[in-house]
């Protein structure tokens, strides 16, 4: 697994600037091709006006969509050039639909997908915003959710201690394939399975086959106390920890996605940026 084209979701919020300086320097320490993504919807005429008034609206309309999306081109490119030392490869797209239609599109060229946080508490991104959710189920690449506020500001994601949230499933074996660049570099990888079953999942195989990629690892079961997701989080605070990795659980209702408990807060409130598949 290599990555050779990361996509990151552009929008204009206050965290967007700080998300495609991490994607940058991600793009230039894997050698990759950075890709800035960015979509607004142009809304359907109305047509109970009058059909004078709607010739007359749409065109303000996408003129102010086309006026954002400039925005989010020029700071794309402003913040990926203040990334690093010398030049990124990169590449933009954009479109007038919805944000999350676009960035799974664009996901069909991608190998990690860079989105934020939306919790419940995390400051709105406006029109351009694409929450991580959907993308996260829908674009069938692994996706890295950034908090709004990383710690140290402005430090990147070394990748140096990595938190695997182990479950033996399809979505948790995907996301170790997918997070194999930066397992390969850390110095220190933690296997973690929580809950009573903690022992059956097979923590020590994952934890032997990472070791033949090169990584120092170690295994740990964990007894949970208040929840998968808590404890989860609360290890990967003790231990210091850059980046979780992890798979993400959820299934459709109606237009919404209902995620599983640990999968939920994850997107909700993790401190710690959380690479993971579905």
């Amino acid at each position: 697994m290599a990555y050779a084209n990361i996509l990151v979701s552009v929008d204009l919020g206050g965290t967007a600037a700080e998300r495609v300086r991490l994607a940058a320097g991600l793009a230039r320490r894997f050698e990759a091709t950075l890709t800035g993504a960015a979509a607004c919807q142009v809304p359907a005429p109305d047509y109970v006006r009058d059909i004078g008034e709607i010739d007359d609206e749409d065109p303000k309309f996408e003129e102010k969509a086309r006026a954002m999306l400039e925005r989010a081109r020029a700071l794309f490119e402003r913040s990926a050039d203040t990334a690093g030392d010398h030049p990124v490869r990169r590449a933009w797209r954009e479109a007038l639909t919805g944000p999350i239609t676009h960035l799974v599109e664009q996901a069909r060229a991608a190998d990690l997908v860079v989105v934020g946080r939306r919790g419940s508490d995390d400051p709105p991104r406006g029109a351009l915003g694409a929450p991580p959710g959907p993308v996260l189920m829908e674009a069938a690449r692994p996706v890295l959710v950034l908090p709004p506020r990383m710690e140290p500001a402005g430090s990147g994601l070394r990748g140096a201690r990595i938190v695997v949230g182990w479950k033996d499933s399809r979505e948790a074996r995907r996301a170790v394939s997918a997070a194999l660049p930066f397992i390969r570099e850390a110095d220190q990888v933690f296997v973690a399975s929580t809950g009573d079953g903690a022992r059956y999942e097979g923590a020590e195989d994952v934890a032997d086959h990472l070791a033949r990629h090169g990584a120092a690892v170690t295994t740990h079961l964990l007894r949970t106390v208040v929840s998968d997701g808590d404890e989860l989080l609360r290890f990967a605070l003790k231990q210091e920890a850059d980046l979780i990795v992890m798979g993400a659980y959820g299934h459709a209702r109606l237009r919404e996605w209902l995620f599983g408990g640990v999968t939920y807060e994850m997107l909700q409130r993790s401190p710690i940026p959380c690479l993971m598949c579905h």
